[in-house]
């Protein structure tokens, strides 16, 4: 199958050691017995061709609060500020002295020596869709709410692409339930020029759901285990299938599949990886009985048993009116899902391999409006906040970064930097120090160019 995107790796300095792929089968021609859709197992056809970073095997959880979450309200309050940039909450002590957070977060004020803020990052943007692709793909390129289309692969595509899964069989790349960005699928988490092969494995449904199984992983009925080992009955089985997609497109892409595909469904560890169910009942009490929290806790058994990146979809941030009815609802659920996966990361002893962010695509304005959304005040309900990328709040936590420091501050007013400005490339460069990736690593872009996937960004020296 010709590669819709192409790579150019520099000589690594620490490096995702690759090794090499299996053979090249046709995914159809095995005969799969379930319904494996291109995407699902796309990402493992080129993203799994190494197993670990040189040293340790890293991986990454994203907490995506799709919408733009208020840093004014989450993590960098401002109690001495005039009401109306203040906001309604009070902060409250964390285990870390001046790491004071919202009184909503009670669960992470418990665990914030093992978390780090970030509270000046910023990229000057109150755009939806310009502010998602910098922050996910470190590159501005003209995307706009007028130009919604992504320009260049995101951060987890480039991570499958270089470290591939941690284990054999597992997807490198997973969004949870699906992975959207700003209301696209997968927009801005896509692979984009590298192809669609990198985009994330989405399995959808509600794992809060009793029952919860994943679309195109169940074995098609009456279809056994030990009859999907034998590769002549799945032939036999499904030779109908093969001819009439034979001339279809999915059938090309389907053909250039590595066997690994098979490899997946063959290993029960994989399979069990989405078996939310085996989890103690009170563990999933503590990440919130919800489908946020039961993604969260489903991120982690992935990551267990080997995917490498694993990004989490809340959606619902954009609270332009009704700011108080809408952060009580959401803020106690992000605090279960983000406080238990940090605490329970720790009790299992991989935090320090698992790299946890909480972010959106960009902040609210520290001031807050007068509810009314151009109309009378209060006509739409208590006071919200608009757009603001000048200053926004990230959270990070594990995959060897120095726990229980505050990276920069914002003004009084919450308003923009006052001290240590940062961009999102500097948080891709970040990531890419704990994973192992190369920071010089080159892209071939669709017109043949070599292109820097960083531009020279340097890591945070504060959280090394």
């Amino acid at each position: 199958m010709p590669r819709s995107g192409f790579h150019m790796r520099l000589p690594s300095l620490e490096g995702c050691a690759k090794t090499g792929g299996p053979d090249r089968r046709s995914f159809l021609s095995l005969g799969a017995g379930a319904a494996v859709s291109a995407g699902a197992f796309a990402n493992l056809a080129k993203a799994g061709r190494s197993t670990k970073v040189r040293g340790s095997g890293k991986r990454v959880i994203l907490f995506w609060l799709d919408g733009g979450p208020s840093h004014m309200d989450l993590y960098d309050l401002k109690p001495d500020a005039a009401a109306e940039y203040r906001g309604i909450w009070k902060p409250i002590r964390t285990t870390v002295p001046g790491m004071d957070i919202s009184e909503l977060f009670p669960r992470q004020a418990s665990v914030a020596h093992h978390f780090s803020l970030i509270r000046s990052m910023n990229h000057g943007t109150g755009d939806h869709f310009a502010g998602g692709h910098r922050i996910l793909t470190g590159k501005d390129l003209g995307v706009s709410g007028a130009n919604t289309a992504p320009k260049f692969p995101s951060l987890g595509s480039i991570v499958a692409r270089e470290c591939g899964p941690r284990a054999p069989g597992m997807p490198a790349y997973v969004g949870l339930p699906n992975a959207s960005s700003i209301g696209l699928v997968p927009g801005y988490f896509g692979g984009h020029f590298l192809g669609k092969s990198l985009d994330p494995f989405m399995p959808g449904g509600d794992p809060n759901q009793a029952g919860y199984s994943v679309r195109n992983l169940d074995l098609a009925q009456g279809l056994t285990m030990p009859q999907l080992e034998d590769r002549q009955t799945l032939r036999h089985r499904f030779e109908t299938i093969t001819r009439a997609l034979e001339e279809n497109p999915l059938k090309r892409t389907m053909d250039g599949f590595d066997g690994q595909a098979l490899e997946f469904l063959q290993r029960r560890a994989a399979l069990e990886a989405f078996q939310i169910e085996r989890e103690e009942s009170r563990l999933r009490d503590r990440y919130g009985r919800n489908s946020w929290g039961q993604s969260a806790l489903l991120a982690r058994r992935l990551v267990e048993a080997g995917s490498t990146f694993v990004t989490l979809t809340y959606g619902g941030w954009d609270h332009h009116w009704d700011l108080k009815k809408g952060m009580e609802n959401y803020l106690p659920m992000v605090d279960a899902a983000v406080g238990t996966l940090i605490e329970d990361l720790h009790t299992r002893g991989m935090l320090n391999e698992t790299l946890v962010l909480v972010m959106g695509e960009f902040s609210r304005t520290p001031k807050m409006n007068d509810g009314g959304n151009g109309g009378a005040p209060g006509s739409m309900g208590t006071p919200g906040r608009d757009h603001w990328g000048n200053a926004m709040s990230i959270l990070i936590a594990g995959g060897g970064t120095k726990p229980g420091i505050v990276v920069g501050q914002t003004d009084n007013l919450g308003q923009a930097p006052k001290t240590r400005p940062l961009n999102p490339r500097e948080l891709h460069a970040t990531i890419y120090k704990v994973l192992g990736i190369n920071p010089e690593l080159t892209l071939i872009d669709p017109t043949g160019r070599p292109t820097s996937a960083l531009e020279q960004a340097q890591p945070i020296v504060e959280l090394s």
